[in-house]
Formats: C-alpha cells, structure tokens, sequence
C-alpha cells in the first residue's frame, strides 16, 4: 500500500509539473510585458528544479540533487540579469508609451 501511494505521489507530481511548465510558456509567449515574461523564465528555472528533484527521489539517484542545485544558481543569475536589463531599460515593455534612451 505504501509503495502504490508513493507511485501515485510522483505521477500527480509530474503532472501538476506539467501543467506549470505549459502555463509557465503560456505567460511568456503571450507576455504581456517584459517584466511578466522574466518571471515566467523564472518560473520555468524553478519547475525545473523542482523536475530535478522529483527525478532524484524517483530514481534514487543523488547526482540530480547537484543538476537540481546546478539549475537554481544559473536561473538566480538569470533573473538577476534580466533584472538589470529591465531597469536600465534594455528591455523595453511593448505597452504604454515608447521610452526615451537615457545615457
């Protein structure tokens, strides 16, 4: 029984995975800022932290703990990169009103 419980735990867990991964592209592609699409981008790095992880404790393996741990630094990065660029106006939002280019 426990064993079957446990199955059950990691498939709706995949799936559940799925679905945030599919609503996760959604808001990228559709925006409707830039800002909404790095969090999405985000989003999709911590979904895949969380598939790391998901796949250590299906497979028993420990080496996707480090893939896991690996995936989070260079999505933190990104996000923080992206952050930067957003701010100093590299990436221009396609609503409102076009920004000025400031030195």
């Amino acid at each position: 029984m426990n064993h079957t419980l446990l199955s059950l735990v990691q498939v709706a867990a995949a799936l559940l995975l799925a679905a945030a991964t599919l609503a996760a592209s959604v808001r990228i592609v559709r925006g409707p800022g830039a800002a909404d699409r790095v969090i999405a981008l985000d989003m999709l790095g911590l979904i895949g932290v969380a598939a790391a992880g998901l796949a250590a404790l299906v497979s028993g393996s420990a080496a996707f703990i480090d893939i896991a741990l690996g995936v989070a630094l260079v999505g933190f990065l990104a996000t923080v990169a992206f952050a930067g660029f957003i701010a100093r106006g590299a990436i221009r939002s396609t609503e409102g009103t076009p920004q000025e280019d400031t030195p």
